[in-house]
């Protein structure tokens, strides 16, 4: 698929707008006033967007003066695209649809420290299956994909840090120093012929709500899982830092003579709230996490904490409360919600391959 927005930044930003606007569409003449694009361009970009199957009539609206407005819509199954979550001891693979919509998923126990070999044969498999449309192992009805007659677009993977986003290759991950240097987005792209894309876990996260329409515009995505990180968004864009390595939120020292770490540091944020979890002290957790939140608060001046991560969903009120106890009683006004769903990774990669058409 030859997607104009990919070639073109006023069609990308027209594409964002048919994107926001959902099902009920929007009208020229409104892309126009919100684009600030002549009426003559905006006709000659949706119309080629009409040609390309991206966007199409979705009926019309009553105006001021004159005729019905033809109001236009995207056309979510023009393509599609896949978000790998590799976890720690978990893999997840989605298919979405052009507006981010899940098509199917799919999930199954893996081993990050088998290495890349073992692990990298099972992304492989589970990415031909969603595209295929084959049955999914999981017992949930919901996960069953549905057969894909659009191309799919890319394959975004997300993964633990730190990495080299731009060389698309992990560091020496925590815990996982065999994955140092493994040119992952390279042999991927080989073994499954598509274009991939790799970031760390919490950064995909965050760009996967960051392009939600009323997202905030400077945000910490916390994620509380096998570990701990952070997604840093500014100014409506993911702050990854020249080497990736912004949002290593797990490993700030927090406590000088602590326990010792597996980044090789004492202290760390990580392993503090990891081992309140294991000893069943969830609101200590969410304490710490509340320390290394409002650190975050004050050096970037952000102006939301969104919390996620499998720990995080299994006692979300106690989270979010502990958290934005340990911020209120500092001064801090940032609210503090939960805001990762089960997939938010998975999705946010699937935006490492989306978000470039809508100029994001």
């Amino acid at each position: 698929m030859n997607v104009p927005a990919l070639r073109s930044p006023n069609a990308a930003l027209v594409l964002d707008l048919l994107r926001t606007a959902g099902e009920t569409g929007i009208s020229r003449l409104e892309l126009a006033e919100r684009t600030g694009l002549t009426p003559q361009a905006v006709s000659k970009i949706t119309a080629r967007l009409r040609a390309e199957g991206l966007a199409t009539e979705a009926g019309h609206r009553a105006s001021t003066g004159g005729k019905p407005r033809t109001v236009l819509r995207l056309v979510p199954t023009a393509g599609y695209a896949v978000g790998v979550h590799l976890d720690r001891d978990e893999l997840t693979t989605l298919l979405t649809d052009l507006a981010g919509a899940v098509v199917a998923r799919r999930t199954r126990a893996l081993d990050l420290g088998a290495g890349a070999g073992p692990v990298l044969d099972a992304v492989t498999d589970e990415v031909r299956a969603l595209s295929a449309g084959a049955g999914a192992p999981d017992s949930e009805p919901a996960d069953e994909p549905a057969p894909v007659p659009a191309p799919v677009l890319g394959i975004g993977v997300a993964m633990p840090g730190p990495l080299d986003h731009r060389a698309g290759v992990p560091g020496r991950v925590t815990g996982f120093p065999e994955w140092d240097g493994h040119p992952v987005r390279e042999e991927l792209a080989r073994r499954l012929g598509l274009p991939v894309v790799l970031d760390k876990d919490t950064n995909a996260a965050a760009l996967g709500l960051a392009v939600r329409p009323a997202a905030p515009g400077s945000f910490a995505y916390v994620h509380l899982g096998t570990g701990l990180g952070a997604g840093l968004v500014l100014g409506g864009a993911p702050l990854r830092g020249d080497r990736t390595g912004a949002g290593e939120l797990g490993h700030q020292t927090v406590q000088l003579d602590g326990p010792p770490c597996g980044c090789g540091g004492h202290g760390c944020l990580e392993v503090l709230c990891l081992a309140a979890v294991a000893g069943g002290d969830d609101a200590g957790a969410a304490r710490i996490l509340g320390a290394g939140a409002a650190n975050v608060v004050r050096l970037l001046d952000i102006d939301e904490v969104l919390l996620g991560g499998r720990l995080v969903l299994a006692a979300p009120e106690v989270f979010a409360g502990g958290v934005r106890e340990v911020l209120a009683g500092l001064g801090l006004t940032a609210p503090v919600r939960v805001a990762g769903e089960r997939d938010a990774v998975a999705e946010g990669a699937a935006w490492l391959i989306l978000a470039p058409i809508f100029g994001k």
